[in-house]
C-alpha cells in the first residue's frame, strides 16, 4: 500500500503544473464587402453579415517566435455533407502586437499539407502571419464516405466546391482583417498547383487582398488542356454528346482565373511559373500575366514537381512580396 500512495505522490508531483488544452476562444466576425460589388461576378458576392468563429491554441514556438493556433468557423455555403460546411484553418501568428501583414496559404493538389504548413510558418517566423485554410473537401472537410474531393469528373460538383471555397476564403479575409495583431491594410493570399488557381480567383474577388501570389498556376484552363493527350479519351465522350470547345469554354469560364484577371491589375501580383511545366502547361502563366497587367513573374528552370528545388529561394521571395 506504502508503494501505491508513493507512486501516486510521484505521478501527481510530475504532472503538477501542467495545463490542459485551453478551451477555444468565441467570438463574431462582421464581413463587410468592400469596393464596387458590381465588378464582382453574382456567385461570389456575399452580402453584409455576421459569423461566429473559435480559435484554439495548439503550439507554443518560443524559439520560433510563433505560436500556432486552430481557427474554425462555418462556411457560408452548406453542401450536402456536413464535414464540408466547417471550415478549419491553421493561423500561424508572430508573438508580439504587430501589426503584422497577414496571408492566406492554400495547399496543392494532393500533397500531405507539409508544404503549406512549412510556408505559413515561415512568413510567421519572418513577422507576417500566415493562415493555412483548409479548401473545400480538403483534409477535415473530406466526408468520411465516399470519395469526394474538390476536383471531380462531375463539373456541377467542381464548380460548388470552387465557389464555395472562394466564399469561404472571403470569410477567412474578414477574420484577418479583425485581428488587433493584423494591419487590415497589408493582407495577401497566395497557392501553389492547385491552390494557386483558387488564390488567384479569390484575389480578384476579394479587394481586400491587395497581394496576390501565384505558384505554378495561370488560367486558361480550356485553351491549355483540351487538345492535351490526356484528355484525349474524355473530350472524345463529351463532343460524342454533342459538346463543343466553346461550350466547354463557357461552363469553365466562372472558375477560371483568366476570366475576370483584369481584377487583378489593382493588386500586388508575383506569378512564380516553371519553364518545363508537365502539369500546368507553362502558356497559362503567361496568359495570367498578360490579362492582369504584366507584373512580376519569375521562370524557373524546372517542371511541375522539380521545382522544389527552389523552395528556398522561393521563401525569400514571398517574404519580400509580401512584406
Amino acid at each position: 500500500m506504502r508503494y501505491v500512495m508513493a507512486l501516486a505522490v510521484v505521478v501527481g508531483w510530475v504532472g503538477f503544473g501542467r495545463t490542459s488544452e485551453p478551451p477555444p476562444a468565441k467570438g463574431e466576425v462582421a464581413f463587410e464587402p468592400n469596393g464596387d460589388q458590381q465588378k464582382i461576378p453574382e456567385r461570389y458576392r456575399l452580402e453584409p453579415h455576421k459569423f461566429d468563429f473559435e480559435l484554439t491554441k495548439k503550439k507554443d514556438l518560443p524559439l520560433s517566435g510563433i505560436e500556432i493556433h486552430e481557427l474554425r468557423f462555418p462556411s457560408p455555403i452548406k453542401s450536402k455533407y456536413p464535414e464540408n460546411n466547417t471550415v478549419y484553418c491553421e493561423y500561424y501568428v508572430p508573438k508580439g502586437t504587430g501589426p503584422f501583414p497577414g496571408v492566406i496559404v492554400l495547399d496543392i493538389t494532393g500533397g500531405d499539407q507539409t508544404l503549406s504548413r512549412t510556408i505559413a510558418r515561415h512568413l510567421a517566423r519572418n513577422k507576417i502571419a500566415g493562415l493555412f485554410v483548409q479548401m473545400a473537401y480538403y483534409g477535415p472537410r473530406r466526408p468520411k464516405e465516399g470519395n469526394v474531393r474538390l476536383l471531380s469528373m462531375d463539373l456541377a460538383h467542381t464548380l460548388n466546391a470552387v465557389r464555395q471555397t472562394v466564399l469561404d476564403l472571403r470569410r477567412a479575409t474578414a477574420w484577418l482583417e479583425s485581428r488587433p495583431e493584423i494591419d487590415k491594410t497589408r493582407l495577401g493570399i497566395m497557392g501553389t498547383s492547385l491552390g494557386s488557381f483558387v488564390a488567384a480567383l479569390t484575389g480578384e474577388m476579394e479587394p481586400k487582398l491587395g497581394r496576390v501570389a501565384v505558384l505554378l498556376g495561370g488560367g486558361g484552363f480550356v485553351d491549355a488542356f483540351y487538345d492535351h493527350p490526356d484528355a484525349k479519351p474524355y473530350r472524345k465522350i463529351f463532343e460524342a454528346l454533342g459538346g463543343t470547345k466553346k461550350q466547354l469554354v463557357d461552363i469553365i469560364a466562372p472558375v477560371d482565373p483568366l476570366t475576370r484577371a483584369d481584377l487583378l491589375k489593382d493588386r500586388k501580383l508575383l506569378i512564380v511559373a516553371a519553364k518545363h511545366d508537365e502539369i500546368v502547361p507553362p502558356k497559362m502563366a503567361d496568359n495570367l500575366w498578360k490579362a492582369s497587367g504584366e507584373q512580376r513573374i519569375i521562370w524557373l528552370n524546372a517542371g511541375h514537381l522539380t521545382a522544389a528545388i527552389y523552395l528556398l529561394p522561393g521563401l525569400s521571395e514571398l517574404v519580400e512580396h509580401f512584406k
